[in-house]
């Protein structure tokens, strides 16, 4: 079946299954394993008797393999089980949240209080913490207050983060990366 679109006609491309299974194994001989059978090297005609026997589907493990290598299984069963533990594995990864925080060089008190509450709910919300001082035109002079700044707000953080990197002048600006502690 053809889709028309803006361009003429395409083909429909099927999706290919992860492994060959009953009728599509092209080969005459086949490694046989699974439950309730005797391992060994059968025909393909009697591989395929045996699966419709046991009411499951001869499945290709190992096509590589001299003869290929097959199972008989519920191809169905092991497929969902397979999504389901790639789902598990994906739900304990957990993504990396970077969160910025930016300093001028003569950020006064105020100013810094503020972001240092900013910072500490980040970093209790287990995100990595990226602070910078920005130096603007003439502002570079001052890189040992930026300087001081970022190392005074490590001080700080102590109790909540460790500090991954200290302060380094990238360009016009002054890095330090602060990660959360872990919880015990």
């Amino acid at each position: 079946m053809a889709i028309r679109n803006n361009r003429g006609f395409q083909p429909r491309v099927e999706k290919k299954a992860a492994h060959r299974i009953n009728n599509l194994i092209r080969v005459p001989e086949v490694r046989l394993v699974g439950e309730n059978i005797e391992p060994g090297v059968y025909k393909i005609s009697e591989a395929l008797r045996l699966a419709e026997e046991f009411e499951v589907d001869l499945v290709e493990i190992s096509p590589n393999a001299e003869p290929p290598v097959c199972k008989l299984m519920d191809y169905g069963k092991f497929i969902y089980e397979q999504k389901k533990r790639e789902k598990m594995l994906k739900a304990k990864s957990t993504q990396i949240v970077v969160k910025e925080i930016r300093f001028g060089p003569q950020t006064d008190e105020h100013d810094y209080e503020f972001k240092k509450k900013n910072a500490e709910k980040f970093l209790k919300e287990g995100a990595k913490l990226k602070a910078f001082v920005f130096f603007k035109g003439r502002s570079i002079i001052y890189k040992e207050q930026g300087q001081i700044l970022l190392l005074r707000l490590a001080q700080d953080l102590e109790e909540l983060g460790k500090v991954e990197a200290l302060p380094v002048l990238e360009g016009k600006r002054m890095i330090m990366y602060i990660a959360p502690k872990k919880k015990k």
